[in-house]
């Protein structure tokens, strides 16, 4: 009897932790993923703001998985799953190459993460990028020393106002994170750099929908993160709600009050050059491919099992698991993708065993968030800390679950760099030409 084929649908943490606890079981594995390597997505925010490069934070998906003979890695697009007849369909690969059009499976686990979401406005992806992708951390690292470059050669004090202006749309770990580390540029490592503007005069903003940053934390946390924020010279918004991106800048309402000119709050403007959004999350659209039931933002309702209803072969793990436990939907984070990863394969194996599935049961392990330069929040158990010993915590976690030990020995190379020195080494502009408004 032929082993089991067993496919994995990407090489997220879900999708690569799924792969591992496969790896030299009896089946056949094949994991499909858009690129070829490993993104350690918690340090993304650090290769958008100068302080890593690309390679400290990922890592080729075929290294990571060269030692699992029974796993094999395709550079492939999955475009639909086809549950009637068990296979994945891939996208063309373009360039002359021809992949197969479609990866026939006994088991399958789908991982493929999440993608921005804004809201119903799709056009303001082009004006506000998000940040899920090492082409999205370059994006935005262009952007942002962009407009310092433009702030230098402009003559007219409102348009150089305007360079200055950052505005960062979600107070999440995400957006917070984002906000501390602009705020240290601007006020530390351009700090001397430029001779016509003062970087540190730069104007960061975080504009949140709801009544706190940080909403996931105990309020105690929050507060001490809004405390180190504000220190940090950035200005905070909470309860305002984003009505719309443009060229010039952002508009926003109250959370609550009615926009147009008959509501309570005709809407306040921002003008800023560089938005970056840091709020909505969707599901990947293969989820819809499976013909289950999915939560407003697109992801599959999973069985206890994490299979998905209707389909014991197929299972779903990480960004696109929609899964509650005692009373409250898991969050979307590394933690939980991991775990539901290698709880998923190996129920895999138990059913091709003729075993007994087991629930699935995330151990939380804590949540933590850091603000800047030797600041940082903890949330782990019943403990909550704030501070010095909060980031020292949140940098050797960090390092330890980077993958690869030269990966660990550059990322706290430039951490201790920057430490001590103030400085950002990753500060190149990449990407083409400059955009029109940059030109004289």
């Amino acid at each position: 009897m032929n082993p089991a084929e067993v496919v994995v649908i990407g090489g997220g943490f879900g999708g690569l932790e799924a792969a591992r606890t496969l790896g030299g079981a009896d089946v056949r594995v094949t994991l499909l993923d858009r690129h070829n390597y490993h993104l350690f997505q918690p340090l993304l925010y650090q290769v958008a703001t100068a302080s890593l490069s690309p390679g400290d934070v990922a890592s080729p998906i075929r290294w990571i998985l060269r030692r699992q003979k029974n796993v094999r890695v395709l550079l492939a697009d999955a475009r639909a799953i086809d549950t009637k007849h068990r296979r994945v369909v891939l996208a063309d690969g373009g360039n002359g190459a021809r992949p197969a059009p479609s990866v026939p499976y006994d088991y399958l686990v789908v991982a493929a993460g999440a993608a921005h979401a804004y809201f119903g406005h799709p056009e303001w992806a082009d004006r506000a990028p998000g940040l899920k992708t090492l082409d999205d951390a370059l994006e935005m690292r262009r952007r942002v020393l962009l407009a310092f470059e433009a702030a230098e050669r402009e003559l007219d004090p409102a348009r150089q106002r305007r360079f200055l202006t950052f505005v960062i749309v979600g107070g999440g770990p995400t957006g917070v994170e984002l906000a501390g580390a602009l705020a240290e540029i601007a006020r530390q490592s351009l700090r001397q750099d430029f001779r016509s503007i003062r970087p540190e005069s730069a104007r960061i903003l975080v504009l949140e929908g709801g009544p706190s940053l940080l909403s996931h934390f105990p309020a105690r946390l929050q507060q001490a993160a809004r405390r180190s924020l504000e220190r940090l010279g950035v200005e905070i918004l909470t309860g305002s709600v984003v009505t719309g991106i443009d060229a010039d800048g952002v508009t926003w309402r109250a959370a609550g009050a009615r926009a147009g000119p008959d509501g309570p709050d005709e809407g306040h403007r921002i003008e800023a050059h560089t938005v970056l959004w840091a709020a909505g999350v969707a599901a990947s659209p293969l989820a819809a491919s499976l013909g289950a039931p999915l939560d407003r933002v697109g992801r599959v309702y999973a069985e206890p099992t994490l299979q998905v209803p209707g389909h014991p072969e197929v299972f779903v793990a990480g960004d696109i698991c929609a899964l509650s436990q005692d009373g409250a939907p898991l969050p979307g984070v590394a933690q939980v993708a991991l775990q539901q990863g290698a709880h998923a394969a190996r129920n895999i194996l138990r059913a091709v065993a003729g075993e007994a599935l087991t629930p699935f049961r995330y151990r939380d392990y804590g949540s933590m968030a850091v603000i800047g330069r030797g600041s940082a929040i903890a949330h782990v158990g019943p403990v909550e800390t704030s501070g010095l010993l909060a980031w020292l915590f949140w940098l050797f976690l960090h390092i330890f679950w980077l993958i690869g030990f030269r990966n660990r020995i550059a990322v706290l190379s430039e951490w201790a760099w920057s430490y001590l020195t103030l400085q950002r080494r990753v500060r190149l502009i990449t990407g083409g030409r400059l955009p029109p408004e940059q030109v004289d």
